[in-house]
């Protein structure tokens, strides 16, 4: 598996929100749509894989590496040794810089496994650590401000994976048996605000059907997955669920919530992307205040009090004591002043 990841030249955060609706690459009128669900439905996963190889360019997997993520890409790797010559549907991972440990090391055996598949990750924009990002937004964001929280970590990176990759369609993991509001989801679905076809090839799957498609075929799974953890995400908001609870009933315990931020839509986030403008606005124009106000002090400090032209020559014709005062210079020497990105120099006009 070949791992690429992509830094954000723009660390403003705001390249992929410039407005919130893209015109799909994929149109879709409604009758062809209703047709594609109507025919998926009869197909098995497999079947489903193999049309949308075939139907949609500029295909994608997006996955956190959960259990159907990880059936998901060992169907596409036989269905790709099938027709070598195909175009690999190719893997876009959102590291949100809080995975389980537990997670980064299946993505690291998954990698063993599977080498000739291809993972665009992406961060948090202008963030490579969880005490970057942090810094920048301060500890427990996801307790202080939850939506904030998933359009920073999640759905900004989702668009510029979406964007920088020319992503057309992707192919979620997705299914009605984890409840809440994926109890509906068709087969194939398009995100207008996105700007892509949604596949769900696994809508109709069971939990079990799953982990025994998992089982059979020896695949690596996360390691939480035996404690209990039947739907995986950050560290934070994910705990093990009981006997008798929906599978994702672990994520977000406690709370009304159901999704991370990536399958709502896109217009939800519009505030934050205004607030993030104005706040990067007041921190460029302070930044510069600042820069101006040290630059003035500096300067000022450098020159010191004007000197007359009586006093320079009174200090020419000082013993060689007097020169070694503090502050007096050797005649023609220089001084160099640094202030980070200024530099002043000047020469005493001694004879």
């Amino acid at each position: 598996m070949q791992t690429e990841v992509h830094e954000d030249p723009d660390a403003s955060g705001l390249s992929s929100f410039t407005s919130f609706s893209n015109p799909p690459k994929i149109t879709l009128t409604e009758l062809h749509l209703e047709h594609l669900n109507e025919q998926f439905e009869r197909l098995a996963p497999q079947d489903i894989l193999r049309m949308s190889k075939l139907a949609f360019p500029n295909l994608y997997q997006t996955t956190a590496f959960g259990l159907t993520g990880l059936v998901t890409i060992d169907m596409l790797s036989k269905l790709h040794a099938e027709t070598p010559g195909s175009s690999p549907v190719e893997i876009i991972f959102l590291d949100t810089l809080y995975h389980f440990q537990e997670t980064h090391g299946l993505v690291a055996r998954v990698k063993d496994r599977y080498p000739k598949v291809r993972v665009h990750t992406f961060l948090p924009n202008g963030c490579e650590t969880t005490s970057e990002f942090e810094e920048r937004y301060g500890l427990k964001l996801w307790e202080t401000d939850g939506e904030r929280y998933d359009y920073l970590a999640k759905v900004e990176p989702q668009q510029r994976s979406y964007d920088l990759l020319d992503v057309a369609a992707v192919i979620t993991g997705r299914r009605r048996s984890q409840g809440a509001a994926r109890g509906y989801i068709p087969v194939v679905e398009v995100d207008y605000e996105m700007g892509v076809v949604k596949i769900n090839p696994f809508v109709s799957w069971s939990f079990n059907q799953v982990q025994e498609y998992i089982k059979t075929n020896n695949l690596p799974y996360n390691e939480l997955l035996d404690r209990g953890y039947k739907s995986v995400g950050d560290w934070h908001s994910t705990q093990p669920v009981t006997d008798g609870e929906d599978e994702r009933a672990g994520r977000w315990k406690g709370q009304q919530k159901t999704e991370c931020g990536i399958h709502h839509n896109r217009s939800r986030y519009a505030m934050f992307v205004l607030d993030l403008a104005k706040r990067q606005a007041e921190e460029k124009a302070e930044a510069i205040r600042s820069a101006e106000e040290t630059v003035g002090s500096l300067v000022n400090v450098a020159v010191g009090p004007v000197v007359s032209p009586e006093a320079i020559e009174e200090d020419a014709t000082a013993s060689p004591s007097s020169r070694d005062v503090p502050g007096v210079t050797e005649p023609g020497r220089k001084l160099r002043f640094s202030f980070g990105l200024v530099t002043t120099k000047y020469a005493c006009a001694v004879q």
